[in-house]
């Protein structure tokens, strides 16, 4: 059958232009039916009837053109639709019609003539071209879209020019023995013209994550450099899923050809950083990624009073910030904290830096309100203070590893992130008050320095997992949920980019997901499909949503007036678990030891033997309080810094304040108080 297409061209370019020259010569498409409409089934400018062979390569989610062999306005019309339903029927008015043909035998003989089937499909339009006047799909041979065609259909011509050229490969098309590489716009998935990503699925099938990190990798790959610098930085919040993405994983030869066709590197990421709290006890970092061999880009995430006390809210309930209080933690915040304090009726000045500096300024003051019986200091009531002093006394103790009594800061590099990098922070394994504390100051830290321009870079992604969680649709109104919400809808200007990953959509605070410029859906379950949230989905595409295979995603995006289904391959990374197999972490050191595994990082020379020597007669909490402090200094002789560190914080009475040395041979071996005297 001749293709009208090839008697009467496309008499006008993609309306964005031509498509890059790299793409190759469109052959003659395939025929594969024709549109039908009735008066029961009109054909409207949003969608349209075909039918095709009964062998025709067309199911739910293929992509097909419509070319129209009458010009409109000196321009044939040619239209491109998603197939997102099907029917096949015969002219059978009953069941018992086809009973009666077979006598009752479902293995009798095959009748001289076979009854006539038909294969009737329903397709939303994607797209018309010419866009203006818009009208209905016309009557005219429906065809297999092409790798351009399918680019045109998802307006993908637009930002895949080389000059403009802002395509991040999301995954693949696949239709017809064809394979077509799916782009989403950098500018709607980053911004500034829309921003951020939420990825819904059932849990354990190795989807939402694994999809997240291709399409960062797919993003460090391809995002133009005209474009700024990018950085990510991810929250792991269970096990070890986030905790080996610069080890290399299986990746078999079906997923290397689809990251040959995706033009992105086989790869694990090749900058990555971790942070983690440290243990309560503080001689180990509080994470899954604790071998050895995979300690030197791990580093801990410890803050002080100062740190904290800006966020004091997210540590405290409602019924303990009353204004009444909230007033007096602004008074300690900004007229306390970090300068040197003066009252009269104080014993002292107080330099407050720490919570034991907090603690021995409260108890001065509570002293003198005693003294001079009085309720009241400052506008402040007494049993105000007190109930202030015992919140946050136990904030050190709450959230032990993370919050330190002795203002010991170590944090993320704000202010020098690098180009696409990964900075991992793992809190699977600490309290949810921890938890909440990290989210919210590591986002209020990034937005703050994106406000000023000074954080390293210009767009940061930030991956957070569990927002059925973190930002329910019922339930309080958390600092954190309200920190989420901020960036959801201001963050894209800032270049503050939320990649967020839930297991139930509907139950995600929906100015969340509402503001997400960017929809990926794994395989769904079929009472979340249910739900009015996806009642624009055909029950064909919710059914095919419900039996997704690994790999296989339905995503949304601005420029695809509907969902489109991709596949993308596994994640060149090695997965938690085997890297938990491979790298299992060693048991809980002491803390000598602990000390001396650090400061290795710093001096490959130093030994426990040492460490045990010149600890000797120092207590566990100041053994680690020195280490770190010399591990946030670095210093270049670092014996001499840990000494010196360890005689800043105490001097015991049984040695000079003014030696540092080692103690005798004699005591060597012995633990503090087993020997006499």
């Amino acid at each position: 059958m001749t293709s009208p297409e090839s008697a009467l061209p496309m008499s006008f370019p993609p309306p964005d232009g031509p498509l890059p020259p790299d793409v190759p010569p469109v052959p003659d498409a395939p025929l594969i039916g024709r549109v039908v409409a009735t008066e029961r089934l009109p054909s409207t400018p949003h969608a349209f009837h075909f039918w095709t062979r009964l062998d025709a390569p067309i199911g739910i989610g293929t992509i097909v053109r419509v070319a129209s062999p009458i010009p409109v306005a000196g321009a044939l019309p040619q239209v491109y639709g998603v197939v997102t339903e099907g029917q096949g029927y015969s002219d059978l008015q009953s069941p018992l019609h086809d009973v009666l043909a077979q006598d009752g035998a479902p293995d009798a003989p095959r009748a001289a003539t076979d009854r006539t089937e038909i294969r009737l499909y329903t397709a939303q339009v994607l797209r018309q071209l010419p866009e203006e006047p818009l009208q209905p799909v016309p009557l005219g041979p429906v065809y297999l879209a092409t790798e351009r065609d399918v680019a045109v259909a998802l307006r993908m011509d637009g930002y895949l020019a080389p000059e403009r050229r802002t395509a991040i490969p999301v995954g693949v098309y696949r239709a017809g023995g064809m394979q077509v590489p799916v782009h989403l716009d950098a500018d709607f998935l980053v911004g500034p013209e829309a921003a951020h990503l939420a990825i819904s699925g059932v849990s354990g099938l190795a989807t939402k994550t694994s999809a997240i990190l291709f399409l960062l990798q797919s993003l460090f790959a391809h995002f133009p450099a005209r474009r700024g610098r990018v950085a990510a930085v991810c929250f792991n919040v269970k096990g070890p899923d986030l905790c080996f993405l610069d080890q290399p994983g299986a990746v078999d030869d079906g997923d290397r050809a689809l990251y040959e066709a995706l033009a992105v590197p086989a790869a694990p990421f090749g900058a990555v950083h971790y942070f983690a709290p440290y243990t309560p006890r503080g001689v180990a970092l509080n994470t899954l990624r604790a071998h050895p061999d995979l300690a030197h880009n791990v580093s801990p995430l410890t803050w002080g009073l100062q740190e904290v006390l800006q966020y004091a809210e997210v540590l405290l309930s409602k019924e303990d910030l009353d204004a009444k209080a909230d007033a007096l933690i602004d008074f300690i915040r900004e007229r306390v904290v970090g300068r040197r304090f003066e009252d009269p009726g104080l014993s002292r000045a107080h330099e407050v830096q720490s919570f034991a500096d907090l603690e021995a300024w409260f108890r001065d003051v509570l002293r003198a309100l005693e003294e001079g019986g009085r309720e009241q200091w400052r506008t402040h009531h007494a049993a105000t203070i007190r109930k202030v002093r015992n919140r946050l006394s136990n904030l050190s103790t709450r959230c032990a590893g993370l919050v330190t009594d002795d203002g010991a800061v170590s944090d993320l590099p704000f202010g020098a992130l690098e180009d696409r990098a990964v900075y991992v922070v793992d809190v699977a394994r600490v309290e949810e008050d921890a938890q909440d504390l990290v989210f919210a100051r590591v986002v209020s830290k990034l937005r703050e320095h994106l406000e000023r321009r000074d954080l390293g870079v210009d767009h940061v992604v930030v991956f957070v997992d569990e927002l059925n969680k973190y930002a329910p649709a019922d339930g309080p109104d958390t600092y954190v949920r309200k920190m989420l919400l901020d960036i959801a809808e201001r963050g894209r200007y800032l270049g503050l980019v939320l990649f967020g990953a839930q297991q139930f959509r509907s139950q995600v605070h929906r100015r969340v997901v509402g503001n997400a410029g960017t929809a990926v859906y794994g395989r769904m379950d079929g009472e979340e499909l249910a739900t009015p949230g996806y009642q624009g989905l055909s029950p064909a595409v919710k059914a095919r949503l419900a039996t997704l295979d690994k790999g296989q995603l339905l995503v949304r995006h601005p420029h695809f007036a509907q969902p489109v289904f991709v596949r993308f391959p596994r994640p060149a990374v090695m997965a938690g678990r085997e890297g938990v197999e491979r790298f299992p972490p060693p048991p809980e050191p002491s803390w000598q030891q602990a000390v001396a595994r650090d400061l290795r990082r710093l001096d490959p020379g130093i030994e426990p033997g040492w460490v045990a020597e010149v600890t000797a007669l120092y207590e566990e909490a100041e053994g680690l309080a020195a280490r770190n402090a010399v591990l946030r200094q670095r210093p270049a002789d670092v014996r001499a810094a840990y000494v010196r560190e360890l005689a800043r914080r105490s001097r015991p009475a049984a040695v000079d304040a003014e030696v540092v040395a080692p103690r005798p041979r004699a005591l060597r071996g012995f633990a503090p108080g087993e020997y006499g005297g």
